[in-house]
């Protein structure tokens, strides 16, 4: 499957809340497990440029990425000030908080995309799934 294959199933899984428009602080899941934090006010456009290699230097070598969180706000100041609170967490801290986050993203503000079978695979794939519950 190629990237942009890879990239064209995330627009189904976007509520209307986080499309065109829409300020937000997401975290990325790349390729090799690690994390990536960023802000946006188009997720979708943003993740295809990511998965095309032109979202970003960490991410360039780390593809194909996958959203695992996203959180809405109504300012890119918001946004811009949660990225950077996120950003300062450790990898535990951001993998509890895309754990525990329970959103839709249609109510909350809070969008998170587990895999197929429901998990979050970031925890999973560095084998910290058990050691957080």
């Amino acid at each position: 499957m190629s990237d942009t294959e890879k990239t064209e199933n995330s627009k189904d899984l976007l509520p209307v809340g986080f499309r065109q428009g829409v300020c937000c602080t997401y975290l990325l899941q790349c390729a090799d497990g690690s994390l990536y934090c960023g802000w946006t006010n188009h997720l979708e456009h943003r993740l295809q440029s990511h998965n095309a290699g032109a979202g970003g230097k960490y991410t360039r070598s780390r593809r194909p990425v996958r959203l695992v969180y996203a959180e809405r706000f109504d300012t890119k100041e918001e946004a811009m000030r949660r990225e950077w609170e996120i950003k300062r967490m450790t990898r535990k801290a951001k993998i509890r908080l895309i754990q525990h986050a329970g959103g839709n993203g249609e109510n909350d503000g809070i969008l998170r995309i587990p895999d197929e079978d429901g998990y979050i695979p970031a925890a999973e794939q560095a084998g910290e799934a058990e050691r957080l519950k």
